[in-house]
């Protein structure tokens, strides 16, 4: 890295009141974080698991005419 690189990390660091150190474990445990999206089959439970919850479904068009209805905007 360039030294105005490091500087402005150490500039970013010194706005927040942590050390250049500090800073830089949480901004790399951030970006490994963000990386670690979940899998396909994190995905299918999560899908599961709603399905499971017995939530009204309908069809769009029936939902909105249903809450048009309870709010007697019609």
């Amino acid at each position: 890295m360039t030294e105005e690189e490091a500087e402005g990390f150490r500039r970013s660091a010194a706005r927040t009141g942590l050390t250049l150190s500090e800073w830089a474990r949480r901004a790399l445990r951030r970006a490994q974080k963000a990386q670690a999206s979940k899998g396909p089959e994190d995905k299918l439970r999560a899908l599961e698991r709603a399905l499971t919850r017995g939530h009204p479904t309908a069809d769009v068009a029936e939902i909105l005419a249903d809450i048009e209805k309870g709010r007697d905007l019609r």
